[in-house]
């Protein structure tokens, strides 16, 4: 066995380390655990939902769909842009079509912004997948020990990045 004295340290974690050589190590590992966790929590999404009894939804048309459930308000293109932080508008006016074709969601119109407000079986298809999330997820989920304060301080720092990450963006944009 190799002297534990003698063993090249492991990390940092990351996807490229030709980014993680820079200034800040730790951003790169930040953003390679970014990309995991999307993509885990996308793979979850479209799983759960499936779960839930409304399978070949995409992790948006998902995502949609419980933003329109949302308070029971109903919302317009524009505010499920913003809320997401979708740039396309065209990504959240397909996912609102495919859910409308499904039932799930009814359009509208609020003068000439279009709308969306969801149904009693985009209601009932929430509900099943809350209930799926409480038994698969949000159970195994608190065996990690985390507490709610935790859990809320890393969701304001992720929020607080993205808005460093958009700043970036729009003075890529101009260079």
């Amino acid at each position: 066995m190799a002297d534990p004295e003698k063993r090249k340290p492991v990390g940092p974690v990351v996807s490229a380390s030709h980014l993680a050589d820079g200034a800040m190590p730790a951003l790169s590992e930040m953003e390679f655990a970014l990309t995991v966790i999307g993509n885990a929590f996308q793979r979850w999404t479209v799983r759960g939902m499936a779960a839930a009894g409304v399978p070949g939804l995409t992790p948006i048309e998902v995502l949609i769909l419980h933003a329109v459930n949302h308070r029971a308000r109903e919302k317009s293109l524009a505010d499920l842009c913003l809320m997401f932080n979708i740039e396309d508008t065209h990504v959240v006016s397909y996912a609102l079509k495919k859910l409308e074709a499904l039932g799930l969601v009814a359009g509208g119109r609020r003068g000439k912004e279009k709308t969306a407000r969801v149904t009693e079986a985009g209601s009932a298809a929430c509900q099943a997948y809350r209930e799926v999330r409480e038994a698969l997820l949000v159970d195994s989920v608190k065996r990690l020990n985390f507490n709610e304060a935790d859990l809320t301080g890393l969701a304001a720092l992720m929020r607080a990045l993205s808005g460093q990450y958009d700043q970036a963006a729009r003075a890529a944009s101009s260079l």
